[in-house]
Formats: C-alpha cells, structure tokens, sequence
C-alpha cells in the first residue's frame, strides 16, 4: 500500500468559500510615536499571500493535490493580487467578480511579531456564489468538497453546495464560523476551534462532555463527524456513535496560529479524497497543524515536510502506558503506509519459543504491537499463583526483543476492545488456538484484515519451565 501522505498527491478537491488576500507590511520598530503610545515601525518590505478559502487551496496543492477554487472577488487591483496569488501557488481558481471590494487583511509586523491587522471589507447582504453549470460538471471527477465559511459572505446558504456533493456522492468537508450548524447539516466532517465548537453546544468541562456535546451535535444535523480543533490540547474526532479519537497537539514551538485551521482542513479533505479513513485524516492534518504553527503568518505544509514528519521514529522503550499514544504512533505509522501486526499473552516467563513466535510474527507486517496481561488479568485465567514476574518485568523484557515495536498492558480478560480499537491489520495468535476462538478475530476480520494462527513450538512453555523448577527444588529438598 502507498504511504497516505504520499496518496495525498492523488487527491482533487474543490474548495468554495471565502477568499481573502494576506497582506503583510514588515519592518522594524525601536521608538513610541511622540504623537500617540503606539510604536513607530519602519516599513521594509510587503508580501501578498492567498488566505482564507484560498489558503485552504494552496495548502492542499502544497501537499501535491488538485485544487479547484470558487470564491468571490472585487473588481479591483487586491482582486487581481488575489488571483496572480493563486496562479503562483498552482490553484486552479474560479474566481467569481463581485461588485464589492476584495476582502484583504492587512498585519503589520515588527521583529517578526504582528503588531496590528486591519481588515477592509465589505460584506454583500445576498448570496453571490452561484453554482454555474461549468462547476456542476466538475464534480463527478471529485474527491472531496471543501465549505471554507469565513463568515464574509460567499457561503450565506452552504446548503446547495453539501446536496450537489451528496448527489455525486463526495465527501464534504465545512470549516464553520456560523453559530447555526444547522447551515452544515449533511456534511461529513465539520473542523470548528474549541471556541467556536462552545459557542454552539455550550462549555464543555472535560473530555467525556466535549465528546457527549459533540455527538449530539452530529446526530442532531445528519453530520457525519465533528473534529473539534483545541490548540495545546490537539484535536478530538467525534462521531455520532463510537468512542471519540483525542489526539495529543503535534507543535514542538508555537510561532504563529495565523491559518492553521485551514491547514487542517485541507489536509483533512485531501486525505479523505485519496481514499483514507477518517481517523487517518484526523491524525495528519493534526500532524500538519503541528508544522504550519511553527511558521510566520499564513503559510502551508508541503508533502515532503508531512512525509517526513509521519514517520514516526522508534521511541526509547516500546513500552506504553498511555493507549491515546498507541493508537495516534500506529495511525503515523499506517500513514507511512506501515502494516500493523499484533498479539497478546501474560508472556510470564520468556522462552524461546516466545521469542521465535514473535520473530514470525514480526515478519507479517512492519510493526509489531504486543498486548500483555497485567497481573491482574494473568490471576484471573491462571490462578492466584501466577504471574511469576511481574507486570512491568514482563513488559521491559518484551521491550528489549528486535521484534518489538510497541507494547502495553490491558486489564480485561481479552484484548478484544483493545483489538478493535487498534484494528491490526493482522491479528497473531499461537498454533494452540483455533481462529474462531480468537478474542478480536471478528472485528479484523470484518475490517478486511487477516487473522494467523503460528506454528506450536512442542516442549517450550512456560508450563514446563515453572514444572521443571519445582522439581528441582522437591529434589533439593
């Protein structure tokens, strides 16, 4: 399979929203005005970028995508800045003339910090984007549709953009500003800040609400996830049914926050137009807000940035307490296009019959998770005897095996929620074991993955082992 980053190159998108023009005023400052308490800045330079629905664009050819852009523009020169803007940035844009002025944010920047933006707009009272026949007939060759609603203007009824990709089946992905979600109803994903998510459901206190609030928000509108973006906190991908994913904030240095929900939702989009799962989606353009924050004003992430960044390097110890940290290095992992192995077992007392069935199990994929019984659930199955060591010996044992690559421990008697939520591409189970008897067989098998059954090593266990040494010491004795 190739890697999703690199799939991001097939995507084609179109993105229809509110376009804006960037402007940026640079220069250096070292004195108060004697007319005011503001600083004097001595202008340097200026640069035009593309932003709002047109930085989505950008952002989504920066990662080798197709971008299709529909927004609407004056009939003045930051009109013409705008479009010469998309044409260097390689938008395929559809510019549509309105008669009032093009939006434009100006920021005036001094030592690389911005000192003040000034906004010019003016915003029309009626719809002004219309959905020409020529842009209808580029939907069947689609992969996704992107609603960038800055609240400007160009998306005053989203509804007949969402119902011409619904009828040509494309997934729609909404950056909401609106308060009335009910705008969005029948999307597919909607990528709202935190803040903007609890002006419309509410304060949420904690995880277990925010995820509560957020599908019932989906369920409410027909929308088919919410991924509600939380800054230092990372992202929360929550659908009308099943567990929600949280995933940790990706930014190492926070230089600049300007358009990084943009970010995020073209990169959403163009990974659900190649083909990915959501939760895959998820995790990359989370991985790219943790890029473009480091950079100044609205910028993008290119392919081989993202590329290089989701492949995850090999931590210290394989060993893992926390399972949102599991799930979020498999889902880099499968982005790299790496195929997830997984088994589990008490592992009590290592042998080499252990080892050689982790060798092969190892050698079906390109990482191997191990799931262990924590000591708990090992005197539960084998009696209050057992285990023989301990739970964190066991694990650091594991750890230390070539074979390895992740471990953590689970408390229920089977992994099988633990499976589900993994959702291995093939589950490993010993030659001892029939497949239909394999806790979590079911669900990768329903997921289209595969369920193995290993070669039995007669006369290595750890049953003989334990036997052996109580002999020897009834011997002794």
């Amino acid at each position: 399979m190739k890697p999703d980053v690199e799939r991001l190159q097939n995507a084609r998108v179109m993105v229809v929203g509110d376009v804006m023009l960037d402007r940026y005023w640079t220069g250096t400052t070292s004195r108060i005005s004697p007319e005011a308490p503001v600083p004097v800045v001595r202008v340097a330079g200026h640069e035009d970028r593309a932003g709002g629905a047109a930085n989505v664009a950008a952002n989504a050819v920066a990662v080798g995508a197709n971008a299709i852009l529909v927004g609407l523009v004056g009939d003045d020169a930051d009109g013409d800045s705008l479009r010469a803007c998309c044409t260097a940035a390689g938008i395929d844009a559809r510019l549509q003339r309105a008669a009032e002025r093009t939006t434009v944010k100006l920021r005036i920047l001094a030592q690389h910090q911005q000192l003040l933006r000034l906004d010019f707009e003016a915003l029309p009272t009626h719809e002004r984007l219309t959905i020409t026949a020529e842009l209808a007939a580029l939907m069947p060759g689609l992969g996704a549709v992107v609603l960038s609603d800055y609240a400007k203007g160009a998306l005053l009824n989203p509804a007949p953009w969402i119902e011409l990709a619904r009828r040509h089946r494309k997934p729609v992905v909404v950056d909401p500003k609106s308060r009335d979600f009910s705008r969005y109803a029948g999307a597919d994903l909607i990528t709202p800040n935190s803040a903007e998510f609890e002006a419309v459901v509410g304060l949420c206190h904690g995880d277990a609400e925010l995820a509560a609030r957020g599908a019932a928000l989906c369920r409410e509108y027909r929308i088919g996830a919410v991924l509600v973006t939380r800054g230092e906190r990372g992202m929360s991908l929550i659908r009308a049914t099943g567990e929600p994913l949280h995933l940790g904030a990706q930014a190492r240095d926070v230089y600049d926050v300007t358009g990084a929900g943009d970010t995020v939702c073209a990169i959403a989009a163009c990974a659900l137009a190649a083909g990915s799962d959501l939760a895959t989606a998820t995790t990359l353009a989370n991985l790219a807000a943790g890029l473009v924050v480091g950079k100044l004003g609205t910028a993008v992430v290119t392919n081989a940035e993202l590329m290089a960044a989701a492949h995850p390097r090999r931590r210290a110890s394989p060993v893992h307490d926390s399972e949102a940290q599991l799930l979020e290095e498999i889902a880099l992992a499968r982005a790299a296009g790496e195929r997830i192995v997984m088994t589990n077992g008490c592992f009590d007392i290592l042998h080499a019959g252990h080892v050689r069935y982790l060798e092969e199990a190892a050698a079906l994929g390109d990482r191997l998770l191990v799931a262990v019984n924590t000591d708990a659930s090992v005197r539960r199955l084998k009696g209050p005897a057992r285990p023989v060591n301990g739970q964190r010996e066991r694990l650091e044992v594991l750890a230390g095996l070539r074979a390895v690559d992740w471990v953590i421990p689970f408390d229920e008697d089977t992994p099988q929620r633990l499976i589900a939520a993994v959702g291995p591409d093939v589950l490993v189970k010993g030659g001892d074991y029939r497949i239909q008897d394999i806790a979590g067989a079911d669900d990768v098998l329903r997921r289209g993955g595969h369920v193995l059954t290993l070669a039995f090593h007669a006369g290595l266990s750890t049953t003989r082992i334990i036997d052996a040494a109580r002999s020897a010491a009834e011997e002794g004795t």
